[in-house]
């Protein structure tokens, strides 16, 4: 188990951050070597399902990732649930956008409990550094990079 947390703070407002941070195809633009598909009709919300495919040519694994809950931050916080649904990465990721008390912006959480099948636990640790690095800078990517309105 590779359980982790990334906390970040951005100017931006938390329905902002929100809409960023959920817009599962634009993962693929913060995540070397990955794309991502959505295998359910939009909008997200409960029920949506999508694969992150990492690799290089034919050697390469899914992530498979179903929303098990979905709050968004419409007047207030959100919290996303994903349940990894993998043959080879499993586990669950939550995210949290808040809004930041007086001073405006927005303040985000990142919980993941990462496990990838086959790893021996005595490499958790190292585990545990990669995914905060890898998955701290997509969270710095996808703040900066606005992002298409969708259905629009």
């Amino acid at each position: 188990m590779a359980l982790f947390r990334i906390d970040r703070e951005s100017s931006l407002p938390a329905g902002e951050v929100w809409r960023r941070l959920t817009a599962w195809e634009r993962h693929a633009d913060v995540v070397p070597l990955t794309r991502v598909t959505v295998r359910t009709p939009p909008p997200s919300g409960e029920g949506t399902v999508f694969v992150a495919r990492s690799g290089l040519g034919p050697v390469g694994f899914d992530d498979v990732m179903e929303v098990v809950t979905w709050r968004p931050a419409v007047e207030g916080g959100g919290l996303c649930r994903l349940e990894k649904r993998g043959s080879f990465v499993t586990g669950w990721a939550e995210i949290e956008v808040s809004p930041r008390a007086g001073a405006g912006g927005s303040t985000i959480v990142w919980r993941e409990d990462l496990r990838v099948r086959w790893l021996p636990r005595v490499f958790d640790g190292v585990l545990v550094a990669a995914a905060r690095r890898m998955f701290g800078r997509a969270v710095d990517g996808l703040l900066s990079s606005p992002t298409p309105r969708p259905y629009a």
